[in-house]
């Protein structure tokens, strides 16, 4: 069932266990600087950068915060995603590893640069 409690980036993270809120703000704060022209939103129940369509999600897994830009980031950037666990439009990051900041960032721009309107 569908939460219509949380509408906003600061609502979904809040209600996300104390362990990774810092984590998700980190992402979260990440993604808003590498593409601050970008408005954010709840899409598909997930933290969202959105600039005439939807760039980026992000959002918390059991053991991994999720990094969404879509499958053609994932192929472009597969080169740099071999250690982490990626599916046609997702990157997996576990919370027992340091994110890595860059790579989110420059996924983040890519995104925003291919899939605006």
């Amino acid at each position: 069932m569908k939460d219509t409690s949380i509408t906003s980036i600061d609502d979904y993270i809040l209600a996300q266990d104390e362990s990774v809120r810092d984590r998700l703000w980190t992402v979260y704060n990440t993604i808003a600087t590498a593409i601050p022209e970008a408005e954010t939103r709840i899409s598909w129940q997930m933290p969202t950068f959105w600039k005439g369509r939807n760039i980026i999600h992000f959002a918390a897994g059991k053991k991994h915060i999720g990094i969404y830009p879509g499958p053609d980031a994932v192929e472009y950037f597969r080169p740099r995603l071999q250690e982490y666990k990626t599916s046609k439009g997702a990157i997996q990051l576990p919370n027992s590893r340091e994110l890595p900041l860059d790579l989110i960032k420059e996924i983040a721009v890519w995104s925003y640069e291919r899939n605006r309107k």
